[in-house]
């Protein structure tokens, strides 16, 4: 696994310009694809109601601790489903019981019982409010109004005091529910924040500022702050990964899903952000590039004898859980290499359309490719609205192509009263 920087091929340089007008791209992109305000009460007001009936009923009677988000709400990582069948959100959300729930659940069928009482719970829950349930192998799904959904996992905690984050560490059902697994997903949002929180080492961050500040004032609508963008970087990354994923492997089917898992592409993203955010880069683009590219270097690749490979990638913060092991199969492996370089070939073709100013149409084409057709509605969307807020202030914005600087001018006087 690699812990140091690694040199890559050299790539071309992308001006200042571009890399700015790339960042306002990529933040309207995530918005669209991020919830609402009211989506986001709507769904913390269900899953409060959830807890409150979870923790009143017999089956975790004096056990159940809390109800908590984790995974992508948690981490502010969040993007809509990629089936398109609904406009709503999922969640994440762990029922934690304490240490001493654990006696009751001890034995080769401790497991299983722990999610036979969460799932009969759940399901008066849902006959009560009208709501639709699915069970998993490790969790339920309740289906909320609007299409919003949350998968409940039920999680015992169990300290380990000797390993990093260890006073959050907890234990959940296997898949087999004949055995508990290590896990923590509240250690595993304080190394994310941690990695996050990282400043990075730019060498022109004052002319990124006046870039990002230019294209502010030449479109009126108001951008994203060069500040916010370097504070939501590794935030911002991760959604683009998950989008991109989603469209190049489509919607899952069963056993026929080759699509890396979030949690894997999360925990590579974040291992490289930790690496390369200190060493010199000009920009947050060519940071962004770097982990991109780097990402693979970041998991074991472990020698079969039979020519096979393992994939190792420990959790940060429960070390007994390997991350990759969802994609120990020689086609995952495949499959994964191979989107990596349709993102890396499609972020190129992105940047070139942009840098050497190549119109609306084939930029559209670019961005729909890598991140979908509601990408591309999305940043049609926001030029139309660019274009009627400067008619608004009395000035035309001639747009020669989407990545050159839109040329504001003044409007004539009308005369369509006849003055």
């Amino acid at each position: 696994m690699i812990r140091e920087p690694v040199t890559l091929p050299q790539r071309p340089r992308i001006s200042m310009r571009s890399s700015a007008r790339f960042f306002h791209l990529v933040d309207v992109i995530a918005r669209a694809n991020e919830p609402t305000a009211t989506q986001l009460t709507a769904l913390e007001r269900s899953y409060n109601s959830t807890g409150e009936f979870l923790s009143a009923c017999p089956e975790f009677q004096g056990d159940l601790i809390q109800i908590h988000a984790h995974g992508s709400r948690q981490l502010g990582t969040i993007v809509r489903p990629h089936d398109g069948s609904r406009e709503g959100f999922d969640i994440d959300l762990i029922a934690r019981l304490a240490f001493e729930a654990r006696r009751k659940y001890e034995g080769e069928h401790g497991p299983a019982l722990l999610l036979d009482r969460l799932h009969r719970a759940l399901s008066r829950y849902a006959d009560a409010h009208g709501l639709r349930l699915h069970r998993w192998e490790r969790c339920a799904t309740l289906e909320y109004a609007e299409g919003m959904c949350a998968d409940i996992a039920p999680v015992i905690d169990a300290p380990l005091l000797a390993a990093p984050f260890g006073d959050t560490h907890g234990l959940i059902p296997d898949r087999e529910l004949r055995l508990f697994n290590s896990t923590n997903p509240r250690g595993y949002a304080k190394h994310f924040d941690l990695a996050a929180a990282i400043s990075p080492n730019f060498t022109a961050t004052v002319r990124f500022s006046e870039a990002m500040d230019s294209v502010n004032r030449a479109e009126v609508t108001p951008l994203p702050a060069a500040q916010e963008v370097f504070d939501r970087l590794l935030c911002r990354l991760v959604q683009l990964l998950k989008l991109h994923r989603n469209v190049a492997f489509g919607v899952a089917q069963g056993s026929q899903d080759m699509a890396p898992s979030s949690v894997f592409l999360t925990t590579l993203a974040a291992m490289a952000y930790a690496v390369e955010a200190p060493q010199p880069h000009e920009s947050p683009l060519e940071l962004l590039l770097d982990i991109v590219e780097r990402m693979p270097l970041h998991f074991e690749r472990i020698p079969r004898p039979d020519r096979s490979e393992e994939w190792v990638l420990p959790n940060p913060s429960a070390p007994r859980d390997n991350l990759a092991a969802s994609m120990n199969s020689s086609a995952r492996h495949e499959a994964f290499f191979s989107w990596h370089r349709r993102l890396i070939g499609d972020l190129k073709r992105i940047l070139h359309a942009i840098e050497n100013h190549e119109g609306m149409d084939v930029l559209l084409k670019a961005l729909e490719n890598a991140f979908g057709s509601r990408c591309a509605s999305a940043i049609q969307q926001d030029q139309t609205q660019q274009r009627q807020a400067t008619r608004v202030t009395g000035r035309v914005t001639l747009i020669t192509s989407a990545a050159a600087v839109p040329v504001s001018v003044a409007a004539r006087p009308h005369t369509y009263f006849g003055r």
